[in-house]
């Protein structure tokens, strides 16, 4: 054994650490149970390919147990033979950056803690994701890997106690790995003058345009402070929120209209804000407003492929677009009409990682508020924001005429998604397992006024490697376009959270300003009554509606 390197025992290995679609996540207290991360840790460490003699890019969103977390990966790496670990100050590294960096320095993987939008702090949850070379979310090959290691483990090895200066760059030593500590924002920043014309922005921002971000008290504040304040001009203070807490100032980092209603207030409730933005507890996910309009997160990818050509880093053309499957269609009527491919994939930014190797895309979305190009291999939340601050700069119109300029060229998708969250595990499973059975019945039966043309459990077959992937969702795909999609949600860390996702296309020629809840109140009413939602969950409402 290496001088300063202990092996610890375990009585018996953990049972419960299979990583969900976006790595491991637990309660804060599960975390600090003794020996629960360091088995995790341990079970990466003996899996991910090439670990010895490797570097391992390693940070998170500041919450509850980053810095702890830090030190004993770092202590663990040197245990193990990692040559070499980059991380941040304060350990401070949003998702996206952290792809950034992991592409940048040729990393072997890095390590990203975060539970994402969940709430944080010592009653709240953490979280520790994996990424591959490519920058993004490992393959389900590798965490099923670590999955199986984590079950067998019997003890391991970590370097005896150090004390780990995160507070300012500069380089440390534990054994022989050498801890690199870097300034967080830059490199990233760095990219994004690539991609965006700041000059331009900087014109739009110094000509009567105000702009609030709220950052939530999560990772994306100092990235954009240096970014929307010092660098494109925004007035101080339009980045609100903006020091990360380890709680989250007690709030939910999740950008929407619920959990950012002090945002959604500014800019739905009163004129005086032109454009509104905000991302969550990691820095991948965003909501965009404008002057009382709120950009539906599928529209959002449908405008950003429509406009892209615009941007200065997209200029030549799109490869290609994908969507996940609950998002809604609006992207694929614009890839129609600029003659792209249209991807539907499941839920999970990996896949999209595969499309995005092989030049097969260049824009990428989710429903659930992420966005992202072939820039990195994760979705980006400030980049997002970036983008479309360089389309308004572009064409010099509010957000609410760009929608409805939009519409009016594609038609709109009235699309919500309907959350119940923290529902009994075995309430939500018999639910979905009951509308399950019943699918091979419900094609042809009639459902809110039209006919169900095909209800089935989502399958994705990769274009790319051929890797086949089931059970994504319970879709029932409506004669007229509209569809209905039920979901059981694994990102979540008490009791199970059901998601139901509406949509109704209506064409340029049709009614385009309708309240998205009226114009979806049909097939709302519709699958309450198919699946017994209210009664079966025991809740009139759903927690979140979107």
């Amino acid at each position: 054994m290496t001088s300063g390197v202990q092996q610890i025992p375990l009585d018996q290995p953990f049972l419960d650490q299979k990583p969900g679609t976006s790595g491991l996540r637990k309660s804060s207290r599960q975390f600090e149970t003794p020996h629960y991360l360091e088995s995790f840790i341990e079970a990466i460490l003996q899996t991910v390919p090439g670990s010895v003699g490797g570097t391992l890019v390693v940070g998170g969103d500041g919450r509850y147990g980053n810095r702890r977390a830090i030190s004993v990966i770092a202590r663990m790496a040197a245990a193990h033979g990692v040559a070499r670990i980059i991380t941040t100050t304060g350990g401070i590294l949003s998702t996206p950056a952290a792809s950034n960096l992991i592409r940048q320095r040729q990393a072997t993987a890095g390590i990203i803690l975060s539970a994402s939008h969940n709430p944080g702090g010592p009653e709240g949850d953490f979280g520790v994701k994996v990424n591959g070379s490519n920058g993004g979310p490992a393959p389900e090959s590798l965490t099923n890997a670590i999955y199986a290691c984590s079950q067998s483990l019997n003890g391991y090895r970590i370097h005896d106690e150090v004390t780990l200066d995160l507070d300012t760059p500069g380089q440390h030593s534990i054994g022989n790995l050498q801890i690199e500590v870097i300034d967080g924002v830059e490199d990233y920043v760095a990219l994004m003058q690539k991609l965006f014309d700041f000059d331009l922005i900087r014109d739009l921002l110094s000509n009567n345009f105000p702009i609030a971000f709220d950052a939530m008290h999560a990772v994306t504040g100092p990235y954009a402070k240096r970014l929307l304040e010092e660098l494109l001009g925004a007035p101080a203070g339009s980045v609100h929120n903006a020091a990360p807490l380890e709680d989250f100032g007690g709030g939910h980092p999740d950008p929407n209209l619920t959990y950012a209603h002090e945002l959604a207030e500014l800019l739905m409730g009163s004129d005086a804000y032109r454009f509104g933005a905000a991302c969550d507890g990691d820095g991948d996910r965003n909501m965009i407003l404008g002057t009382r309009c709120f950009v539906n997160p599928s529209d959002s990818l449908a405008v950003l492929t429509a406009n892209a050509t615009v941007v200065p880093g997209y200029a030549s053309g799109l490869a290609g677009v994908a969507r996940s499957m609950p998002t809604s269609a609006a992207a694929d009527v614009v890839a129609k009409e600029l003659g792209i491919p249209c991807f539907e994939t499941p839920t999970g930014w990996k896949f999209f990682g595969n499309l995005l190797d092989a030049g097969r895309i260049t824009l990428c979305g989710e429903e659930s508020f992420g966005t992202g190009s072939d820039h990195i291999r994760e979705k980006d939340g400030l980049w997002a924001v970036l983008f479309w601050l360089n389309i308004l700069a572009k064409r010099r119109e509010p957000v609410a005429q760009i929608m409805a300029e939009h519409w009016g060229r594609f038609g709109r998708h009235y699309y919500s998604r309907h959350d119940y969250e923290a529902i009994a595990s075995d309430a939500a499973h018999g639910l979905y397992n009951r509308v399950k059975d019943m699918l091979p019945s419900l094609v042809g039966q009639s459902f809110a006024g039209r006919t169900i043309a095909t209800a089935d459990d989502f399958a994705y077959t990769d274009p790319v490697d051929g890797s086949i992937t089931t059970g994504q969702g319970l879709r029932l795909l409506l004669d007229d376009g509209s569809r209905v999609v039920l979901r059981l949600s694994g990102t979540g860390t008490q009791g199970a959270t059901l998601r139901v996702y509406l949509e109704s296309y209506v064409p340029p020629s049709g009614n385009l300003e309708q309240d998205p809840q009226v114009a979806l109140g049909d097939l709302i009413r519709a699958i309450d009554a198919l699946a017994e939602i209210k009664s079966r969950t025991g809740m009139d409402h759903p927690t979140v509606i979107t």
